[in-house]
């Protein structure tokens, strides 16, 4: 079954210091399925490995090198994007709309969420999205 990945997973895949036990079941997960992500995911990764970079985590030829990375990944992009469904699940659960995209996708798709955000991780579980496996 797909699964939606979030962007705090992805970023543990790629820094050095960023280690949890949900990316690393996320990327096992990718050997037998696909990940589902919204178009914004693009924008946030770049921005988090551009951060990283400024901050001395990471080199900067390591930055197009993670990207790269991140492409060769069974990722697939969802560009239909549910505006009420994503401000009404801002609205509800008090957060962006960046987290709210991501909670859609799982829930329009209804498949699993894949999240280091404890935050996001409640709103799931309260709307009903299955668990990552």
């Amino acid at each position: 079954m797909p699964f939606v990945v979030d962007a705090s997973v992805a970023a543990a895949w790629l820094l050095p210091d960023d280690d949890n036990q949900e990316a690393e079941r996320a990327l096992s997960l990718l050997e037998s399925e696909d990940a589902l992500v919204p178009d914004l995911f693009w924008h946030e990764m770049r921005n988090i490995l551009l951060r990283a970079e400024r901050r001395h985590r990471i080199a900067s030829a390591d930055v197009l090198a993670c990207l790269m990375r991140l492409e060769s990944l069974p990722l697939r992009t969802n560009f239909d994007d549910d505006h009420p469904t994503v401000i009404r699940l801002a609205r509800k659960h008090q957060f962006s709309a960046y987290d709210a995209a991501y909670l859609a996708l799982a829930l329009i798709q209804a498949v699993p969420l894949a999240t280091a955000d404890a935050k996001l991780k409640r709103a799931a579980e309260a709307v009903r999205i299955p668990r990552q496996a």
